[in-house]
């Protein structure tokens, strides 16, 4: 067998659970404001994760400070097993949610940034456990990114290796040659962003508490709410769902776009063929959507108490239909989740366009999950090619990507990727299937886990959640939001015998 560093794996497990342990703190800062009940249970989370923090460190002290590509992904798949065990402990001993079950699931939904919930009244939860759970999404979408764009590269894995194929090792234009010194920059500009969405969201009219949960929901492409009904709370506000908007659309675009563009490089935008088509299909869906709602959308379905928040009254009003069909592609398109409006109703048509887009994604280096749109753009690029070496069998025509070639062991890649990811949806359709559950929210379960959407169809709609699962049925689902967030290979190359060999 393969040997492997675990001083230095579980080292970088305590250091994750200090830092766990420390926003737990941050969370009971919250319980003590609002005194809601809940700080004793918080406080003791934050104590036995900060303790086995420590402990770790303290067993794995003058480890080799050496990683290899092998202890990397270990890293990285045990760091988010060992978030997820530990954030259920708030959960848990605070008893707001007293089923482990039911606490991973919610925790894993967290860190993950799927936003699908078992939580059937959201509102009588203590403040301080719905900050725990926006926590939970900000800091698995900053998670993802660093991950993303200075770990996974190296791994030879990931949506970013478009980025690192394009300029092999750091450069310039990946805002420091240092993984440290990128991750620290890409850091403050989350937070930045963050910030400020928060006093837009309280300018808008949003409370404080609710600004500061919506923004850290948005950032991460997260997609839990304070409120039962989501952003269909503030339908009223139009203003506060544009801001979400935005902000949602921001989240979705490459982050070291956006740096960019914050250091006054615009032209970068325009440059990159992964935001062009991702602006223009938002664009595009939109427009249908719009058209759809205005004219065609079913409101006649009786409503219940939640749904009479959740679907406004859409036929003939042109800016009510714009708004809900762009903030639900949004929504979807950058696995974000959030709900302004039931588009499972809304006609057939859209309901299998909204499933489609559960398999685009928004941008690499985002925090959003998906299939991401640079995988779909080499594909069909490659695919138009294979025509073309078909008339011209010994012509060397290679895909190219941002005006530059791209070498065949990506295309093979992401070609590997998308099959796998096509047999796990359908695997996980199946599974589901098997405990009983319809054929609609069998497939919307499936896809709507692996792509860390968070809402689906039938019985997971947008106005319903996950709680409706058997025990097994959500365990099941976390892993495949693991599956999803770790963008496949992550996870799956552990499983496989020539992993754990020798050489």
């Amino acid at each position: 067998m393969k040997k492997f560093n675990f001083k230095i794996i579980l080292q970088l497990m305590g250091i994750l659970l200090l830092f766990n342990g420390g926003f737990m703190l941050i969370s009971g800062l919250v319980s003590w404001y609002f005194d809601d009940g809940a700080l004793e249970g918080i406080l003791l989370a934050g104590g036995i994760t900060i303790l086995t923090g420590l402990l770790l460190r303290f067993i794995t002290k003058g480890f080799e400070k050496n990683i290899k590509k092998r202890e990397g992904y270990l890293v990285v798949t045990l760091g988010w097993l060992t978030m997820s065990l530990s954030g259920t402990l708030p959960y848990v001993l605070s008893g707001a949610i007293p089923s482990f079950t039911n606490a991973f699931f919610e925790t894993m939904s967290g860190y993950t940034t799927t936003g699908a919930s078992i939580l059937n009244n959201i509102e009588v939860m203590p403040e301080s456990i719905l900050f725990w759970r926006s926590t939970t999404h900000w800091i698995g979408g900053m998670g993802i990114i660093v991950l993303a764009i200075a770990i996974l590269p190296l791994l030879g894995i990931g949506g970013m290796q478009m980025f690192a194929a394009e300029s092999p090792g750091p450069s310039a234009d990946k805002l420091h040659p240092r993984i440290a010194d990128t991750a620290k920059r890409l850091w403050f500009l989350y937070f930045g962003l963050t910030l400020t969405e928060t006093i837009l969201l309280k300018l808008a009219g949003m409370g404080y508490f609710d600004a500061i949960n919506h923004a850290m929901s948005t950032l991460s492409t997260g997609g839990f709410s304070t409120k039962n009904a989501s952003i269909a709370y503030w339908n009223d506000q139009p203003l506060i769902q544009y801001i979400i908007m935005f902000f949602m659309f921001v989240a979705g675009t490459n982050f070291i776009l956006t740096y960019l563009a914050v250091k006054g490089k615009f032209r970068k935008y325009v440059e990159d063929e992964e935001f062009k088509f991702y602006f223009g299909a938002i664009i595009g869906i939109t427009i249908v959507a719009t058209l759809v709602i205005f004219f065609y959308a079913n409101v006649s379905i009786e409503p219940n108490e939640i749904q009479k928040i959740a679907h406004p009254k859409l036929y003939g009003e042109l800016e009510s239909s714009f708004r809900h069909g762009l903030f639900q592609v949004l929504a979807v398109i950058t696995t974000t989740g959030f709900v302004s409006a039931d588009f499972s109703i809304w006609s057939p048509f859209l309901t299998v366009m909204f499933f489609v887009m559960m398999f685009l994604g928004a941008s690499a280096g985002s925090t959003s999950g998906g299939v991401k749109i640079v995988r779909h753009i080499i594909m069909v690029k490659n695919g138009f090619l294979e025509f073309k070496r078909s008339l011209h069998p010994n012509a060397i025509v290679p895909v190219r990507y941002n005006q530059k070639p791209v070498t065949r062991g990506i295309v093979f890649n992401i070609m590997a990727f998308f099959i796998l990811y096509l047999i796990i949806f359908a695997i996980g359709s199946l599974v589901f299937s098997f405990m009983g559950i319809d054929f609609m929210t069998s497939i919307g379960a499936a896809a709507s886990s692996l792509g860390n959407v968070g809402p689906a169809f039938g019985d997971l709609s947008p106005v319903n959640n996950y709680s409706s699962l058997p025990p097994f049925g959500k365990w099941w689902s976390s892993m495949l939001m693991l599956f999803g967030r770790l963008e496949l290979f992550t996870v799956l190359i552990i499983f496989t015998p020539y992993f754990w060999r020798s050489n």
